[in-house]
């Protein structure tokens, strides 16, 4: 009989320790899913924050990359996209002599359904000797992977895919947290979109030989975001009109490029300098306040207001013994501070708008 008491104590701290251990199971669970909600949203901010401390598209995309290794401790992370005429690796932190098979997974049998059906796909091996379906010439490197096509608004724009050195990595990996992830890759992308088509239509002014507005607002604002605070003066020549009605577009044409010239002359390299767009031009003094260049501008306004430009004139025998008039422009500036990470495309266009509103004046004003 104490044997049969003995053993229904026993049994019953066995069956407790069961229902404990599955309590505590659970517990752990639901702490590893709250870690790894929290983790998705310090990725979150941590996107959104490179978007605005890093300039150039490829930066961005490249520290993206490398947040979604420290975060979640993954070996190897690619990110390819589709620019319209062939697959480019954006970021990877995998070896060179990899990147030919990295660039080309689209081709693979194993991931064209994925692309078509817009679903990731898991891949791994199971024995030592195995390899990777898309693997041709590594064996040690990847054992497995989980590959995302990415795409935005149903158009298919590449792929994600993270890899590991060990086999079966991924089984139990919370594939919901991957895919907010993905879709955060994409909405950064998305973001960032726009910026790399200004990058790239940047072009030089066929006047004056200055950047276009394109350019400042690409790799131009890369040179400006080293610094927290900068001064963005527009001006416009107030007469280039009335220039090319009374000496003719050819001479309105040479005012547009002495101007551009006499600046860029004496400006820093440090400070961007384009042709804004017709009259207009934008110098930004990068890491200098409005005080600090407010004598300089005034000097550069004089200067500009002093210079007498040859008209030029119809190529005949009475306009070649005729004396040349000649044409002299006419400045109005505006000031203002720009802020690291704010829309410097936004300010340009409050200056645009205060120098058309005020067209008349030929003065220096800060907003």
């Amino acid at each position: 009989m104490g044997y049969i008491i003995v053993l229904v104590i026993l049994i019953a701290i066995i069956v407790a320790l069961m229902i404990y251990n599955v309590i505590v199971y659970k517990k752990i669970q639901n702490y590893n899913d709250i870690e790894q909600k929290i983790t998705g949203l310090n990725v979150l901010q941590d996107f959104m924050n490179t978007i605005g401390d890093y300039t150039s598209v490829d930066e961005k995309i490249a520290r993206i990359n490398e947040i979604l290794i420290e975060k979640y401790d993954i070996k190897y992370s690619t990110i390819v996209m589709f620019d319209g005429a062939e697959y480019v690796i954006k970021a990877t932190n995998v070896k060179e002599q990899h990147w030919d098979a990295l660039r080309s997974l689209h081709n693979q049998d194993i991931f064209k359904d994925s692309i078509s059906t817009a679903t990731p796909k898991y891949v791994t091996i199971n024995g030592e000797g195995d390899r990777l379906p898309y693997q041709t010439m590594e064996f040690g490197r990847a054992k497995s992977a989980m590959f995302f096509p990415l795409y935005i608004d149903n158009v298919y724009i590449g792929y994600w895919i993270i890899e590991s050195g060990e086999p079966h990595a991924f089984d139990n990996i919370d594939t919901t947290i991957l895919e907010v992830v993905k879709d955060n890759i994409i909405s950064v992308y998305k973001t960032i979109g726009y910026q790399n088509t200004v990058e790239k239509i940047a072009r030089d002014d066929k006047f004056t030989g200055l950047k276009s507005a394109e350019y400042l607002y690409g790799i131009g604002k890369k040179i400006i975001d080293n610094y927290t605070t900068s001064t963005v003066c527009m001006f416009k020549i107030t007469n280039l009109e009335k220039i090319n009605d009374t000496y003719g577009r050819k001479t309105g044409d040479r005012v547009v490029a002495r101007v551009g010239e006499s600046i860029k002359d004496s400006i820093s390299p440090e400070y961007v300098f384009v042709r804004y767009m017709g009259p207009k031009f934008v110098i930004v003094f990068s890491g200098v306040n409005i005080e600090e260049v407010t004598e300089f501008v005034s000097n550069i306004k004089k200067e500009l207001e002093k210079m007498k430009i040859q008209e030029i004139s119809a190529e005949t025998k009475q306009a070649k013994e005729e004396k040349k008039r000649t044409a002299t422009p006419k400045i109005n500036m505006v000031l203002s501070t720009y802020y690291k990470g704010t829309a410097l495309e936004s300010l340009t266009k409050k200056l645009e708008e205060y120098l058309d509103s005020n067209d008349e004046q030929e003065e220096i004003s800060q907003i």
